[in-house]
């Protein structure tokens, strides 16, 4: 004899969840689908999902209602809405690049043994907003608050690098390039070639050119637009401290300085 099933039971089409929670992660799935591909169909939503596409039908109507979706032109697919936008563009003004740095430059700083600082662009200099000491007896220099040369800094050359050349132009005339050291890049051509070299690299060094005796190697760090806003920099005594003879240091900064951007909104490609 046939059971019939106890009323209320609800088939998978109905997000049979509690709280809803298969809908959610449907609709969020769906959201990554159209970021990924850009635009897709009902169908083509469904197929990946392997729902049915009344169930697909159903979680875009309600992410269309919400502006988080909308139709194309192109036979009615589906797109990424505004509401997306309106969303994201609300998030970079909470996030603190310090506070999304500090866990990422303390890690360096235990890791390497070396003093590692972070760095924003204030006017026409390099000023470490945060800093994490190496457990070295050597690493005590505080550079915290301190406002650098761009020029003669690795932090202040890759916030130079990423500067329009105008604007670049117009910070070098008023800064001009003064000599701290006798390392210290005097030219706007050699230091010209030597941005050059940053943005091909990825990172900049700064031999002995700020302080004698101390060699520093810097990354950026991008926000979710990709435009720098920072530098995260691994300081050391140059008798000890080469940034290109130590094994994994220069990668292991990359990877540090792309997962400070990625916390801030930043994807690469």
């Amino acid at each position: 004899m046939a059971v019939d099933e106890p009323q209320g039971t609800e088939t998978d089409d109905d997000d049979a969840v509690p709280g809803g929670v298969q809908s959610v992660d449907r609709a969020l799935a769906i959201l990554e689908i159209l970021g990924r591909d850009g635009s897709s169909g009902v169908g083509e939503v469904a197929d990946e999902l392997d729902i049915h596409k009344s169930t697909a039908s159903r979680l875009l109507s309600s992410l269309l209602a919400r502006g988080m979706v909308q139709q194309n032109t192109n036979r009615g697919k589906y797109e990424l809405g505004f509401g997306i936008l309106k969303l994201a563009s609300s998030i970079p003004g909470r996030l603190s690049l310090v506070g999304e740095a500090r866990p990422v430059i303390e890690a360096l700083a235990e890791e390497y043994k070396e003093t590692v600082n972070l760095a924003v662009l204030r006017e026409e200099y390099a000023v470490n907003v945060d800093q994490a000491m190496g457990p070295s007896t050597l690493a005590t220099h505080d550079w915290l608050g301190s406002l650098t040369p761009l020029h003669a800094t690795s932090s202040g050359k890759v916030l130079l690098a990423a500067l329009g050349a105008d604007e670049r132009g117009r910070i070098l005339k008023i800064t001009k390039l003064p000599q701290r050291t006798a390392k210290t890049i005097r030219t706007r051509p050699a230091l010209e070639k030597d941005l050059l070299q940053v943005v091909k690299n990825g990172y900049a060094q700064a031999r002995e050119e700020f302080e004698m005796g101390v060699n520093s190697v810097a990354v950026p760090v991008r926000n979710h637009l990709g435009a720098v806003v920072g530098a995260i920099s691994i300081s050391g005594p140059a008798f000890r401290f080469d940034p290109e003879k130590e094994p994994g240091l220069i990668e292991g900064l990359k990877r540090a300085g792309l997962q400070v951007s990625a916390s801030l909104g930043y994807t690469v490609g």
